[in-house]
């Protein structure tokens, strides 16, 4: 171990392409973040797990500590293109993880879920597509369940992939694809409601991408059970990322652009179901063009930051299309804002009432860190 005398840096790569550097600073024994620098695994190498999701794991023993584990698509080879009318592509080699106590240095467990390279009719050989990998740990079954895009190189399958696994770290067994409810699904997350123990839902862009789609999720998680709605109608929205605050759900979004980066929407509502309410862009800060292309990159989740309700982390992807393995990553600190509770307002409101006082901010930082973000919000809305 290098002992730090006054300020060691260290470089870390993030998952999804993503570049990041965390900074030692000895003087206050804090660790800060750098969106746009590079970011590397414990054992100095580019972390390689886009499209990404973070499955968090409480301690039994003490209810503070965490082990967070990243899941993302590994992009190794070249970039190419079969046709112009399609986006560019690698092929598939599966899904990586990466696991860390502290969500700034991450130790790279392998390939968790492995392309099949041999096999051309395995919905898994390396001429597919898999994006946006995430997981759910089921209490009731004790294993670990991922949700995946699953698609042809021309992106006309458009189907959901399921994997399980007994341990976070896997390996991932896989066991299905179909299309959820009969209906199209590309961009897609998974999440674990915080209100009804047990529950999970998808959230995935159908339609040709004009429709989104919530779906609940079989008590195994394994499948969907038939619930679903349809919401932001003609929005033609991707990306989703779910999060939950005081007894409401928020979605945030990009638009349909490829690999190209472009303005963030977020929505808020009192049901998975919805009605969902837009809420605008929450992105905060920097230039007029870096905020209506959510700085340079595209959502791809968001992390609930353990002991601080109200304060996430967006995790979000700065795609790189001409080098699909060598793109780069964005994390910036989130909150959600309620309604004013000096004079008791918010505890005397409905949830109905508080998606109008509600409002979410993702704000631009040179550097940031996660043991000061409560600042954070006055800082934004007062720059």
């Amino acid at each position: 171990m290098v002992r730090p005398t006054m300020r060691f840096a260290a470089l870390f790569t993030v998952a999804s392409g993503i570049l990041l550097q965390f900074q030692y600073a000895w003087s206050n024994h804090s660790l800060s973040i750098k969106p746009g620098a590079p970011f590397l695994d414990l054992d100095g190498y580019a972390i390689n797990s886009h499209g990404g999701g973070i499955l968090s794991i409480q301690d039994s023993n003490n209810q503070s500590n965490y082990v967070h584990y990243w899941y993302g698509e590994s992009k190794n080879g070249p970039t190419y293109s079969l046709d112009p009318r399609y986006p560019a592509r690698v092929d598939m080699t599966g899904v990586s993880c990466y696991s860390s106590s502290d969500l700034l240095t991450w130790k790279n467990e392998g390939l968790v879920l492995l392309a099949e390279p041999k096999d051309p009719t395995s919905e898994l050989h390396t001429s597919r597509v898999l994006e946006r990998p995430k997981v759910l740990y089921n209490a009731a079954g004790g294993d670990f369940v991922m949700w995946f895009h699953l698609d042809s190189a021309d992106y006309s399958l458009a189907r959901t992939g399921v994997a399980v696994s007994s341990h976070p770290t896997g390996p991932f067994i896989f066991l299905h694809s179909f299309r959820p409810n009969d209906n199209e699904s590309r961009d897609m997350t998974v999440f674990l409601d915080p209100q009804h123990p047990g529950v999970a839902w998808l959230v995935h862009s159908s339609e040709d991408n004009m429709v989104m789609h919530v779906a609940a999720l079989t008590p195994n998680f394994r499948n969907v059970n038939g619930t679903m709605s349809r919401t932001l109608i003609n929005l033609q929205r991707e990306a989703p990322a779910v999060f939950y605050h005081n007894h409401l759900y928020y979605l945030l979004t990009s638009g349909c652009t490829g690999w190209a980066p472009n303005q963030a929407e977020v929505f808020v509502a009192i049901h998975m179901l919805g009605p969902w309410e837009s809420l605008g862009d929450p992105v905060r800060g920097n230039t007029r063009e870096a905020r209506l292309k959510t700085f340079y990159s595209q959502p791809t989740f968001v992390v609930p930051l353990p002991n601080l309700p109200g304060r996430f982390l967006m995790m979000a992807d700065r795609w790189n299309a001409r080098n699909l393995s060598g793109s780069g990553y964005v994390w910036l600190p989130l909150w959600v804002q309620d309604a004013p509770n000096d004079d008791g307002l918010f505890l005397s409101i409905s949830p109905k009432e508080r998606m109008v006082w509600s409002s979410v901010i993702v704000g631009w930082f040179d550097e940031w860190s996660i043991s000061e973000v409560d600042k954070f919000p006055k800082i934004v809305s007062s720059s």
